[in-house]
């Protein structure tokens, strides 16, 4: 244990001169301390609210086109429906037609999962740093500011509703979900 883990410390090594883990030579020190800060360079970047609040979003995306692929597979089984949309097509076009369809149906979902998982996930990720707690009232206050800025362009009391539901929802989630040890006390 080096005393540069606790402030106002005397380091018990001189930096750069700190004891190696088992396996690990002299000759190997440079390649090593490469690798530790590499790795506390790849956690705070992980770590970081851009980070979680770009994987939320691309987590969405890909959930929602899942979704949209799933479900446009229901929309052709009415073969009259069938009939009237591709009426003199041949079978290749039919299929080109069909496809850019779903595509069309999985990008929209995709982007609308998507923006709603890196809004919530980023909001939430700024309350939990601000507040420097993991507890049920940023999921909360979170899905309540992510739910008013989603419903925006519909009114305030929409915006009200709208951040209330989202609130419930992430509320219910949270309790339903995820465990999370108990706060320590001081």
């Amino acid at each position: 244990m080096n005393g540069s883990n606790f402030p106002g410390l005397v380091p018990l090594h001189i930096p750069g001169k700190e004891p190696l883990p088992p396996g690990f030579t002299e000759e190997e020190r440079d390649a090593y301390d490469k690798m530790q800060k590499t790795e506390k360079f790849m956690t705070m970047g992980a770590e970081s609210c851009a980070f979680k609040a770009v994987l939320a979003g691309g987590g969405g995306l890909a959930i929602g086109a899942f979704f949209s692929l799933m479900s446009s597979s229901f929309a052709y089984e009415d073969p009259l429906i069938r009939e009237r949309t591709q009426a003199g097509m041949k079978t290749t076009q039919k299929a080109s037609a069909m496809f850019k369809e779903m595509g069309r149906g999985m990008w929209n979902t995709g982007k609308g999962f998507g923006k709603v998982g890196l809004l919530y996930a980023g909001i939430e990720c700024v309350i939990e740093s601000y507040r420097a707690k993991n507890d049920i009232y940023n999921s909360v206050s979170s899905g309540f500011v992510a739910g008013g800025i989603l419903a925006r362009n519909s009114g305030p009391r929409a915006v009200v509703g709208g951040g209330l539901a989202f609130a419930a929802f992430s509320a219910i989630i949270d309790l339903a979900f995820i465990r999370r040890e108990p706060a320590e006390e001081d």
